[in-house]
């Protein structure tokens, strides 16, 4: 596949932004004890950690995750892998805590205590005094080395001295299904901790060398001890006998993986070569990798960085004294934590990204198809991190055979006439519950819509990056596959084709509200089982509209094509209620007279947003969605209220926006700035990410829209480093909430098409100062042909100016 990657052509000069930050969560205490909770909750988790939740510190590399506490006597870090899964929920499996690392280093009187994390470096750091010794640990996890590493040093020789003892967490589990194996024997340098867990035929490993200068070392029999070096670097390699593929998604749970394979020769091979490579050398690997990639973008909204510890500014924030420094470092730790869980050869950031202490992870920790996983990658390509998005499509391409085997069972459960013999006939689909393991086909509370919700995000991706070569591969065959699948769902009501069964996702119904309308209760008695839902016939004309597009820009003619250009004009997907507001259902009348009035999910506005079936050719739509919003509320879940940020941006009402991303921060987020359902989920971190990035810039309606959904707090400030559709990479500056300045850069050249205010009277200067010529279309846009890599500087006339 090919990258887009940023060259020194297309890198956006800083200098409009009033200083280079360094981005960093710290404070001056480590971690909370506790509380653990002893049993499990309705939703079968077990158990909750809130030190854990709310003040440990995340990093990672895509393949696994670890949180760090900081703590001086015992240090913890928990370490999860993403392909370790146990019996889990709903019969989907789900992610379990891998391992719990301890320190042993005896420190209770420290001084100058802090602990921190460095989202520019991806680097965790304790440091503090003891006896007048200021000892330091660095914690970072390598994706171009695949370790983990924990660097330890003393500002005196002959200081450092510690017990490293890794545990197996869950041997004594709840369920006799998850009952696992394990050992942990230390040998040298060396620790192994491995073992098996029944469910998935899972083996696993951690491997630790430890790597002391000076003073001694001593293995125990399931621990290393190191007495007085100068200093000492831990580095481990963790991984399972899984292997993405569709044979793990096709065969049966006891043959998914080989129980005679394990990962000891390969974690072998990696740690040999990352000790050869020596400490500082995968140190500056990382930084180098992950800095390359957090260093894309940049925004200012914040006049000065904060001092304050922070969960000290949390609370100051959530009492009232709302400092933009802090929506400004949500922003960048949205970007942190998506490059920490999600990379190109990994697996996507589930649920809870690439983190779990629980041996019951909620909700399986997996890829929850009806808005979660799209919310994880909403903002990917727009804040220049396209390439975390091809963990998805990787996984994309490993379960759609799967996927296609489940369009036929779905079919032939609802539409058994219209099942095809053909191979790819009938499409593909996927339900709302996945994991690296299984899919389940649609039912229940979510529709077939969920396909749809997927397709989206792989349309983006070829939007942001005009990806050729996998527009042709996956993008093309998946659109075509999916307006297949829809096609077959649709029945004739009138003029109109709907989809049958519909379900709008989640919202749960009352018998009387849906007396007398045709469907049925699904089998919880909640969820109205019927035709035509907004969320279903929004996606069905958004892939619709999609692969007939693709097919244009393809050349691509298939026969089926005329088929999907009938059925266009007939889906009548958007419907008005009485209370002026969109409708979910179709039956539904005033606001609220089916279903939950303030409910999480905003299902029948996905045509607004990540959709675009709503937008600004329609004001009465654009009217009604805000209508609806302002009908729902802003205080729900969190993940929830990143969904309405987003919406709001759409609708360009900025303050509204901004008023719910600052309701989330005050509601949603804990020390650490995870933010809540609650329990912790990583979607709506990502989400007001997008929000965030959607405020500032917009490029679905055949423009580059700057500063679209800008608030009146946020007047002063600038951006770089953004990215549009069309491979556009952007900066704005902007000064009493008036643009001042925007530079482009083309990464694949083309037509460039931008918009803001009295744009007719801006002038666009090359990379020596000489005007570029553009064309004029309307007052507030105006447009001009870039070449690959080159940059223009957009100069603002004078009726932009106070």
């Amino acid at each position: 596949m090919k990258r887009y990657l940023i060259t020194a052509l297309c890198l956006i000069a800083c200098s409009a932004l009033s200083e280079s930050r360094i981005y960093e969560l710290w404070e001056a205490e480590p971690a909370p004890v506790g509380p653990v909770e002893t049993e499990p909750r309705k939703n079968g988790t077990f158990p909750y950690d809130q030190a854990w939740e709310h003040w440990s510190y995340p990093i990672g590399n895509g393949y696994m995750g670890a949180n760090v506490f900081g703590y001086t006597d015992v240090e913890r870090v928990q370490l999860t892998e993403k392909t370790l899964f146990n019996s889990g929920l709903y019969g989907l499996g789900g992610l379990t805590s891998f391992a719990e690392i301890k320190l042993r280093f005896g420190h209770d009187a420290v001084t100058n205590y802090r602990r921190s994390l460095n989202l520019n470096e991806g680097i965790a750091t304790v440091q503090y005094e003891v006896d007048g010794v200021t000892y330091k640990r660095e914690y970072f996890i390598s994706y171009p080395d695949e370790v983990m590493v924990v660097r330890l040093s003393a500002d005196k020789p002959a200081s450092v001295s510690f017990t490293l003892a890794p545990e197996i967490p869950y041997l004594k589990s709840l369920r006799e299904q998850d009952k696992r194996t394990g050992r942990v024997v230390a040998k040298g340098n060396r620790i192994i901790l491995s073992g098996s867990l029944p469910n998935e035929n899972n083996n696993y490993e951690a491997q630790f060398r430890v790597l002391n200068e000076g003073g001694q070392l001593k293995a125990g029999a399931d621990s290393i001890t190191v007495s007085k070096a100068d200093s000492a670097t831990v580095v481990m390699a963790a991984g399972t006998n899984y292997e993405l593929s569709s044979d793990v998604f096709l065969l049966p749970p006891h043959e998914k993986l080989d129980p005679k394979a394990f990962p000891h020769e390969r974690l072998n091979t990696i740690l040999d070569a990352a000790v050869a490579k020596g400490a500082d050398a995968l140190r500056q690997r990382h930084i180098g990798d992950h800095g390359g990639l957090f260093g894309r973008a940049h925004l200012q909204i914040s006049p000065k960085k904060s001092l304050l510890p922070t969960h000290q500014l949390l609370d100051e924030y959530k009492n009232g004294e709302k400092d933009a420094y802090l929506e400004e470092l949500m922003f960048h730790y949205g970007r942190y934590l998506l490059i920490a869980s999600s990379r190109e050869n990994t697996l996507p950031a589930g649920l809870q990204g690439a983190w779990s202490s629980y041996e019951i992870t909620p909700w399986t920790g997996g890829y929850w198809h009806n808005v979660n996983v799209q919310m994880n990658y909403w903002g990917a390509c727009a804040v220049n991190l396209a390439e975390t998005f091809e963990a998805y499509i990787n996984y994309f391409k490993a379960y759609h055979p799967e996927a296609q085997k489940k369009a036929g069972e779905f079919l032939k459960e609802h539409h058994p006439d219209r099942v095809s013999e053909e191979p790819g006939g009938n499409g593909w689909t996927i339900g709302t519950g996945a994991t690296p393991y299984k899919i389940n086909k649609p039912g229940g509370h979510s529709g077939p819509g969920t396909g749809g919700f997927t397709t989206k995000l792989l349309m983006d991706y070829y939007d942001y990056t005009l990806d050729r070569e996998y527009l042709e591969e996956v993008a093309y065959p998946a659109l075509l596959g999916m307006s297949r699948l829809f096609s077959k769902t649709l029945i004739e009501q009138g003029d109109y084709l709907l989809v049958e069964p519909s379900a709008s996702p989640e919202n749960p119904v009352t018998p009387e509200q849906i007396e007398g309308f045709p469907g049925r209760l699904d089998g919880k008695g909640k969820h109205w089982i019927t035709v035509g839902t907004t969320f279903d016939q929004g996606f069905v004309w958004e892939n619709h509209t999609d692969v007939l597009k693709v097919a244009q820009t393809l050349g691509e003619e298939d026969p089926y094509l005329v088929q999907v250009r009938a059925e266009l004009p007939r889906l009548d997907p958007i419907i008005i209620g009485d209370s002026g507001q969109i409708k979910e259902w179709r039956q539904e009348t005033v606001y609220g007279s089916i279903g939950q009035d303030k409910h999480r999910h905003i299902s029948h506005l996905c045509p607004l947003y990540p959709g675009t079936l709503i937008n600004s050719s329609n004001p009465q739509w654009m009217g009604a969605a805000s209508k609806t919003l302002d009908l729902r509320g802003d205080l729900t879940t969190g993940w929830a209220m990143a969904h309405r940020m987003n919406c709001r941006a759409r609708l360009k009402e900025g303050d509204k926006a901004h008023q719910v991303y600052s309701l989330f921060i005050a509601e949603k987020t804990v020390p650490n700035l995870w933010t809540l359902h609650p329990p912790f989920q990583i979607d709506g971190n990502f989400g007001v990410m997008a929000g965030v990035s959607e405020m500032l810039l917009q490029s679905h309606e055949g423009a580059i829209e700057l500063l679209p959904a800008l608030p009146v707090v946020w007047s002063e400030g600038a951006f770089d480093g953004l990215v549009a559709r069309g491979n556009f990479v952007v900066s704005a500056q902007w000064s009493d909430s008036m643009l001042t300045g925007a530079e482009v850069i083309a990464r694949i050249g083309g037509l460039c098409r931008l918009k803001f205010p009295s744009a007719k009277n801006a002038r666009v200067l090359d990379g020596t100062g000489e005007p570029v010529k553009t064309r004029v279309v309307s007052d507030d846009v105006l447009e001009f042909q870039m070449d690959v890599g080159q940059q223009v500087a957009i100069q603002i006339g004078k009726q932009n100016e106070k």
